[in-house]
């Protein structure tokens, strides 16, 4: 058993403390060359990643780069630091901790190159532009341990891509680097060890004991949620009450238009006053900061939030955590949880709150897995290939690299241990030429290869342009917001096509403010205030998370219930009218229900598929009912079904959904589609083919755009098979598309389709009339409609004939 030095000890006495068995467990493996540590939030974790190397330069004090720490967010970089300081400065060890991140002054950046700490704490972007500098392998040379902090999180996103193949680089670097993982919330730990470790080395995985269970239920409201919709209305008296009853509370949200609706009704609420913010990633960084030193001195007694504030940030004196619309990813539900009660085995404290009738099934879904400890996730596959093209300029910025060196060092990232020369080469060559279709261009020949073999930039210059743009964050195209006026403060951002639909005079919430759109001025949006109207809602960017795959599961089995005690008595009374009226979807089977209402033949999909798979399969089921002459009209989709309107009622639902010419509609549907345009721009942003950072300027989206859209045009006509239109399609099939969830579907119906044919609107159905986004289906309705309207007004004028459906106009 590892003994900690005498003032490591010495720390722990002075405070009363004990190492904890996982802790202790990560001191004593401290040489494995990778190990990943699963501890309950407030368990310590953080700490337990540090000791090893706490003692290591305790014992033997040494100057230069030790421990790299990585966190997704670089607020947990700072917090990290904070919270570091104190064993070091109270154990008396001569250790220096600085962090870095985009918010780091140049001029530290370029001292911490020169004279690295011997703790370093930063985030993927900031790790991927230091290795592309030449004294990288100066600077890492003697680094021994990398900390990857909340990998889950990482492991979700390009981001996480990036960053291991800037370990795998690393570990070049200096052969003898060990990795750490950390993480509360791990639903697959063997296939995260595979991530982080180096491939095809083992990963040690350490589990900490859970704790206690959270205390964790619905909230009871006295009124009943609504058909539909996200904003929670029905719920703010009884929110209200819960901020009073507690020190602290966090109140999540999905998105971050729904946090300040929710924000905005909960202040016209709070008669008391109760000091109360606002935070997410729209927002001010000022303003984010003065809400979060609010937070931390315990000022506020609510902080209405998003994901901003999910990861492992100690925030204060938080004793609850409310969870507003259902949580969609068990995991998620699971690391929001445990803001609240930050400390070991102290039970967390949370509270659901359904936006609407179906949340009320998937929000009890989720409490019972949150209590079996059941989490969800979704499995990443092969690595993007984008990711691995911006690497490749990576390294080149560096200096001359090898091929054959580079390839064998990326496959030892886990995400790309299957890469094959043929696919690395295929990357080369576009990073070094553009490809077949761009070789003409000079923009595009970035590297050569030399007399020796090696590769190289071809224009050294171009090394500063190249790190300008180094990331995966793909941020929508957005305005800065700021009050008019000379010296008029920021108050966030919204997206440029909410701000191009504003006329002045229209109001829009932003900060949990009301502002009054006043004009555009050099790219800004100017707003004053106006507190007396009712406000539009901007279009903030961020996430709209789809339900899991093992939540939607579960949602189905309890329809298997022959009752649901579980469920508030209104809910229950609506499952039951369903069963009675038509059915309810089963797992294993797909219910397909029709029916006439409003004067058109409605059709609804139960797929349990998600949002963007359920979206995707309206607008194929929409271009084969076209095929099939049945004339649809348009569709509406949320994450359990599809709804879809027009002209003829579908008697076989059946060959609709024959997956081999969905595929084939995909693919027609998706070479001129806006999806396909607007994931080649994220795709080529990545790959380097589109500078988004010139010179320090940043274009705005719409020189963006233009540009992406007239090269993916190009591509398309003149070399479809190009690296990136395959990339592209790979990417939008996985993401945007998410056509694995249709096919996933699709293997799990098989041909056990239930069709229920009924002569009126379904419980169930119901609140799918409701939703907002109908996509309309411009196809040949239209023109039975137009026809239709035509001949009625004729005929009553006796102006005209039909025959064989044509119409005969006369001249008025």
């Amino acid at each position: 058993m590892s003994v900690l030095p005498p003032s490591l000890q010495g720390w722990f006495d002075a405070r009363g403390w004990s190492i904890h068995p996982h802790q202790r467990a990560m001191l004593d493996r401290a040489e494995a060359p990778a190990m990943m540590l699963i501890a309950p939030t407030g368990g310590g974790k953080t700490l337990a990643g540090f000791l090893p190397t706490l003692a290591e330069l305790a014992k033997a004090p040494r100057g230069g780069l030790h421990t790299l720490y990585i966190s997704p967010l670089k607020a947990l970089a700072a917090d990290i630091r904070r919270n570091l300081t104190t064993p070091i400065s109270e154990a008396g060890l001569d250790i220096r901790v600085e962090d870095r991140t985009g918010d780091t002054p140049s001029s530290r950046k370029k001292r911490q190159r020169a004279d690295p700490p011997q703790i370093l704490l930063t985030t993927p972007e900031s790790l991927a532009l230091l290795t592309s500098y030449e004294d990288a392998p100066r600077m890492f040379a003697g680094l021994q341990r990398v900390v990857v902090d909340e990998i889950h999180a990482l492991a979700e996103s390009k981001r996480g891509d990036q960053l291991m193949l800037a370990l795998a680089r690393l570990q070049a670097l200096a052969p003898g680097m060990r990795r750490v993982g950390l993480s509360a919330t791990v639903e697959d730990p063997a296939g995260i060890a595979r991530l982080l470790a180096r491939h095809p080395d083992p990963c040690e995985i350490i589990e900490a004991d859970p704790g206690p269970d959270p205390d964790i239920a619905m909230l009871d409201t006295e009124a009943a949620p609504p058909w539909s919709g996200g904003g929670a209305k029905h719920a703010i008296p009884e929110v209200l009450e819960q901020v009073k009853r507690h020190k602290t509370t966090l109140i999540f949200h999905n998105t971050r238009a729904q946090a300040e609706i929710f924000f905005h009704n909960l202040w016209l609420a709070n008669e008391e006053a109760l000091p109360i913010g606002i935070h997410h990633g729209s927002l001010d960084r000022a303003q984010r900061e003065k809400v979060e030193a609010a937070m931390v001195a315990g000022q506020l007694r609510a902080i209405v939030c998003t994901g901003s504030l999910d990861l492992g940030i100690d925030w204060g004196d938080v004793d609850l955590v409310i969870q507003v619309g259902a949580p969609k990813n068990v995991k998620r539900l699971v690391q929001r949880i445990g803001r609240a009660n930050h400390r070991y085995n102290a039970p967390s404290k949370a509270l659901l709150v359904p936006a609407n009738r179906f949340e009320v099934v998937e929000c009890v879904a989720a409490l019972q897995a949150v209590r079996e400890r059941d989490l969800d996730g979704e499995g990443r596959g092969r690595g993007p290939r984008d990711v691995l093209c911006q690497h490749i300029l990576i390294a080149a910025c560096a200096g001359p690299f090898d091929a054959g060196d580079i390839y064998a060092e990326m496959t030892t990232a886990g995400a790309y241990a299957d890469l094959t020369r043929a696919e690395f080469d295929d990357c080369l060559d576009f990073v070094a030429t553009g490809g077949y279709a761009l070789r003409a261009y000079d923009q595009w020949q970035r590297l050569k290869q030399r007399a020796d073999g090696f590769w190289q930039l071809r224009d050294p210059r171009s090394a500063a342009r190249i790190r300008q743009n180094i990331g995966t964050i793909q941020d929508s195209d957005t305005l800065k917001v700021r009050w008019r006026g000379r010296g008029g403060s920021t108050l966030g951002e919204v997206e440029e096509g909410f701000a191009a639909s504003l006329t002045k005079g229209d109001t829009f919430l932003i900060g949990g403010q009301i502002v009054r759109y006043e004009g555009l001025r050099e790219l800004v949006v100017e707003v004053t205030r106006d507190p007396g109207r009712k406000p539009k809602i901007a279009t903030f960017m961020g996430s709209k998370f789809s339900t899991s795959t093992q939540l939607s599961q579960r949602i189905l089995r309890m329809f298997e219930q022959e009752r649901w005690p579980e469920l508030p008595g209104h809910t229950a009374e609506w499952l039951a009218l369903q069963r009675e009226v038509s059915r309810l979807p089963q797992p294993g089977r797909l219910l397909v229900e029709t029916f006439p209402h409003d004067g058109r033949q409605q059709m609804v999909v139960y797929g349990f598929a998600g949002r963007n798979a359920q979206q995707t399969l309206g607008l194929l089921l929409t271009k084969r009912m076209e095929e099939m002459g049945l004339a649809p009209m348009g569709f509406v989709a949320t994450d359990y079904a599809t709804l879809i309107w027009g002209l003829d009622q579908v008697v076989d639902p059946a060959p609709l959904f024959e997956l081999a010419a969905l595929e084939a509609g995909l693919d027609d549907w998706l070479a001129g589609n806006a999806v396909m345009k607007r994931t080649f721009r994220a795709s080529a942003t990545i790959a380097g083919l589109i500078e988004r950072q010139v010179g320090g300027q940043r274009k705005s989206g719409r020189q963006a755009t233009m540009s992406s859209d007239i090269l993916y045009d190009t591509l398309l006509k003149y070399d479809p098979d190009h690296l990136l239109m395959r990339i592209t399609r790979e990417e939008a099939m996985r993401g945007l598309v998410d056509f694995a969830r249709i096919r996933e579907m699709s293997a799990r119906v098989g041909d056990r389709i239930d069709h229920v044919a009924l002569s009126r609107i379904t419980p169930l159905a119901a609140p799918l009339f409701l939703e907002p986004g109908r996509v309309p289906v411009n196809g040949s309705a239209d023109e039975r409609i137009l026809e239709e309207e035509v001949t009625r007004l004729l005929d009553e004028s006796g102006l005209a004939q039909v025959e064989q459906g044509h119409v005969w106009r006369v001249p008025w």
